[in-house]
């Protein structure tokens, strides 16, 4: 990707992130905005709140999703810089829990990411906001010399496949596994794929 292709990709990114943080400020103060209000907080015309949300209903289920993710100093404190495999199970645990206390907003974002995806198909807008990535890439920075610069970014690609809320619809709908169980493969998945990067 060109130089600024990446910036024009990372100011999408950006603006749908201050939607929704927006949106997480106005309805901490206990109100129901709607995505005018959004937009004018977000410092975006209306006209761009409506490219990166259909409606406002979409905005506002996930927008409280934003603030259940503890934050990256909360997730690696005391966490051993030299393990990987130790920072992204903490990873895991962090997005494990916050899924489990938000299942029903999840879902319903998913569906309506697929909904708008069939209806609109590709906009070039995000459909969604990255949270796993970035600390996926917290996870792994201290030991990055351990890789390859192919292997690191193939490693945060799977990985990104193992933690999130697709995995948990996996695991719940599709294998039907116990919590027990889900957490168990997924740490093994985790080291399997940290190792197999590391060869």
């Amino acid at each position: 990707m060109s130089a600024a292709k990446e910036s024009r990709a990372n100011q999408k990114r950006r603006t749908r992130k201050d939607l929704l943080q927006a949106a997480a400020r106005l309805m901490k103060e206990g109100r129901k905005p709607s995505l005018e209000e959004i937009a004018e907080e977000a410092l975006v015309s209306r006209a761009t709140a409506y490219r990166y949300f259909p409606n406002v209903e979409a905005l506002l289920i996930e927008a409280p999703l934003d603030l259940a993710l503890p934050d990256e100093a909360a997730i690696f404190r005391g966490a051993p810089a030299a393990d990987p495999v130790a920072r992204m199970e903490r990873v895991d645990t962090a997005f494990h829990d916050m899924i489990l206390e938000n299942e029903t907003p999840l879902r319903l974002m998913l569906a309506k990411t697929m909904e708008r995806r069939v209806a609109e198909g590709d906009t070039g807008l995000p459909a969604r906001q990255n949270r796993r990535s970035p600390m996926i890439e917290a996870a792994l920075a201290p030991a990055k010399a351990e890789f390859s610069r192919a292997s690191l970014d193939r490693l945060k690609k799977a990985l990104a496949l193992v933690v999130g809320t697709e995995a948990m619809i996996v695991f719940k709908d599709v294998l039907q596994l116990d919590e027990k169980e889900a957490r168990e493969v997924k740490r093994w998945a985790i080291r399997a794929l940290i190792e197999a990067a590391r060869r």
